[in-house]
């Protein structure tokens, strides 16, 4: 190998190692809030509370922004939350075609076809939802159905503990049925 070879090899060799200032970072790192820190597909968790299994989730898409501001989960493709009762039954369930959860609120907002039994096993059907862990309450604005045993019980608007079984219906109307005497 000829000098004149050597000496190009080497500025090859010292350019390649020249350093850049230059970031060369994607738009999502640079703008690290816009990126989940998980983003889990085809997920299914049990929660439990004092070692005793309460809930199962399950979803097949969970991202958490948590350098969002306000730092939250996004389930954009729907959410299934079943409640167990203490013989490991399902005692309640609710779905959403999308739920988002506010960390910071302590806030979850449930939208699309949102379908919900309760422990009575009455049957709520809504388009939107908001369940306030920090109040312990539901409400809606929306148009809120309530199948029943023996009746079906329409209204605009509803708030109600974090159980579903204590409610109060704004501009009810309804399906009653009447004893003949």
């Amino acid at each position: 190998m000829s000098i004149s070879t050597f000496a190009v090899l080497v500025l090859i060799c010292l350019a390649a190692c020249v350093r850049h200032d230059k970031k060369h970072v994607t738009d999502a790192v640079e703008d690290r809030a816009a990126m989940p820190v998980l983003d889990a597909r085809e997920v299914t968790t049990l929660v439990s509370d004092s070692g005793v299994t309460r809930y199962r989730i399950k979803t097949d898409s969970w991202q958490i922004y948590d350098k969002a501001n306000p730092p939250h989960w996004e389930f954009p493709e729907g959410i299934y939350l079943e409640n167990f009762n203490q013989d490991l039954s399902v005692a309640a369930y609710l779905e959403a075609d999308y739920a988002y959860y506010d960390e910071s609120a302590q806030l979850w907002r449930l939208d699309g076809n949102v379908h919900s039994l309760n422990q009575l096993g009455e049957k709520f059907e809504t388009p939107q939802l908001f369940w306030s862990q920090k109040d312990e309450r539901i409400y809606s604005d929306s148009l809120i159905t309530i199948t029943r045993e023996t009746s079906i019980i329409q209204g605009i608007g509803f708030e109600s503990n974090q159980e579903m079984t204590k409610y109060t219906i704004r501009k009810p109307t309804g399906i009653f049925p009447i004893k003949d005497e």
